[in-house]
């Protein structure tokens, strides 16, 4: 076989094999994370309200080379954004984009892109644990009156604290899907208070999450996932899962405050041991 041939098919079953993989990751996304007990990473504001341009100006719309929007994040320094891990892990990095500046997702002010993403090491172990990951961007970000940064959680959740919710997921269970985010006002609940809603589902919450619920029909639900939840002026929580969509149960989230050294010690790059490169496809980089 001549040097050309072999090379075009190495070439071919690379791409075929990258793409098999990327459809096979988005169907596994979509489908339900606990099919048992029908727990299901969120993506939808249900019982929202249209934003106004200009609110919630930390948060970014996820989105890939060749799909729509995807996830949720937040910005929290020029160069770094915040999301689930279920988001991100599975991609080549450059196959990302950040989308910012915008309260209609098609439409953003500008669009960044991550030169890599960093998971925590126990990822989904164990399941639904631990689903938090770091963006980092090639460029800086721009910040203007629509494109800010939103502090950390400086303090434990509280119970029954105020939380604004944001997110371009679905607005009812099945779709359809939000072109303008969405802004929803709930109410959170420690571990320990979430604990006692649940009744089966309960082994998919750990320590590292705090909840939300205020009454059925409101809430997260797909597509939100890796979304802000934020109190007080600071970022407090991360869509993780809950039972899809506004059923009366609380929604789950990634604890900032909990994950608040982590991410700390992966900005710095002084830790090595404490995330991982979730990078799949390095020789397409």
């Amino acid at each position: 076989m001549q040097l050309w041939h072999l090379i075009s098919y190495i070439h071919l079953y690379a791409v075929a094999v990258v793409t098999a993989k990327r459809l096979v990751h988005t169907k596994l996304q979509n489908e339900p994370a606990f099919q048992s007990d029908h727990i299901q990473p969120e993506a939808r504001v249900v019982g929202g309200t249209d934003a106004d341009p200009g609110f919630a100006s930390y948060q970014i719309s996820l989105q890939g080379m060749y799909s729509p929007h995807m996830c949720g994040g937040v910005i929290i320094d020029k160069q770094w954004v915040l999301t689930a891990a279920h988001c991100v892990y599975g991609y080549n990095p450059p196959y990302l984009r950040i989308m910012t500046g915008t309260v209609v997702w098609q439409n953003p002010r500008a669009t960044y892109y991550p030169d890599e993403f960093y998971t925590h090491c126990n990822y989904n172990n164990p399941d639904y644990a631990n689903d938090i990951a770091l963006v980092h961007l090639n460029d800086s970000i721009i910040f203007d009156q629509y494109t800010q940064p939103i502090p950390l959680a400086s303090k434990p959740v509280r119970d029954d604290a105020e939380a604004i919710l944001t997110g371009w997921g679905d607005v009812a269970y099945g779709g359809p899907s939000a072109e303008v985010l969405q802004k929803i006002t709930l109410r959170t609940l420690s571990y320990k208070s979430c604990g006692e809603k649940f009744d089966s589902d309960v082994e998919a919450l750990d320590v590292g999450h705090i909840c939300t619920f205020t009454k059925e029909g409101e809430g997260s639900c797909h597509g939100d996932s890796g979304g802000p939840l934020i109190s007080d002026g600071e970022l407090i929580g991360l869509v993780n899962w809950g039972r899809p969509c506004a059923l009366g149960f609380p929604d789950a989230y990634a604890s900032i405050y909990f994950y608040r050294d982590w991410i700390r010690r992966v900005m710095s790059g002084k830790c090595k041991t404490c995330h991982c490169e979730e990078s799949n496809y390095p020789f397409l980089r």
